[in-house]
């Protein structure tokens, strides 16, 4: 846990204890697996802006990918819920994390139900392009990092509901026939619109905020490796 530097640091630490606590009592009783997955998504999303996710909190939220669709679909929704329900810009970067961590290393099944989530969609499946956390100049100054980070993820995700998977997925390769046997059966306008969206994440990458040097830079070091380092070389040719 990170040294706590202000007011707003200790009312993170109070109210990450007491949504464990409250989880965790809930789900000490016979119950479905849903309410277990809610206490590791509280585990892993705290308030805190030099610790993030682990990768045994990650790979135990992959874990909904082994059981059935419905169960998947609860995950996803428990994700998706704390990511949209905060107002503090490092739970809301941890959740993108998670999402990041399951369009590229989720089963299938996971990997499905977050690319139909919500099914109504819409252009913007994140919502955060207004989200703004003032408590801080350090949390402001994450707040950009959401705004781009989910912008970012907005890519692979509108992308995956044309091609029926996810292309950055470290599975992506299995559907390599798959996809040239749906590409050559595009109109052009079609293809054209394809091409736009695979464009757009390379696109989207450039646009990375600089690294925070203060309390954030351990969150924005996971992202960036997420992202990956060919970002970088990318956006100082894009720059130039």
């Amino acid at each position: 846990m990170g040294r706590i530097t202000s007011f707003a640091d200790l009312i993170g630490i109070i109210k990450d204890k007491a949504s464990q606590s409250k989880a965790a009592l809930v789900s000490s009783k016979p119950a479905s697996k849903s309410l277990s997955f809610h206490l590791s998504v509280l585990r892993a999303t705290t308030h805190d802006p030099s610790t993030p996710p682990g990768n045994g909190h990650l790979n135990a939220l992959l874990s909904a990918g082994t059981g059935s669709r419905a169960t998947a679909a609860s995950a996803v929704e428990t994700i998706m819920d704390r990511l949209h329900t905060t107002g503090d810009a490092c739970v809301a970067l941890i959740s993108l994390i998670i999402v990041h961590h399951i369009v590229k290393h989720g089963r299938f099944i996971l990997q499905d139900q977050l690319s139909v989530f919500p099914a109504s969609g819409g252009r913007n499946y994140l919502k955060l392009s207004g989200f703004r956390d003032e408590k801080s100049p350090l949390m402001w100054e994450l707040s950009s990092w959401v705004r781009w980070y989910a912008s970012y993820l907005e890519h692979p995700l509108s992308t995956s509901r044309v091609v029926g998977f996810f292309v950055s997925s470290a599975s992506s390769t299995f559907h390599k026939d798959e996809y040239e046997d749906m590409v050559s059966s595009l109109t052009n306008t079609d293809l054209l619109r394809e091409v736009d969206a695979l464009v757009g994440l390379p696109q989207e990458a450039c646009k990375i905020p600089d690294i925070p040097f203060s309390g954030g830079k351990p969150l924005a070091d996971k992202i960036t490796r997420l992202v990956g380092v060919r970002v970088f070389s990318q956006r100082a040719l894009h720059e130039t």
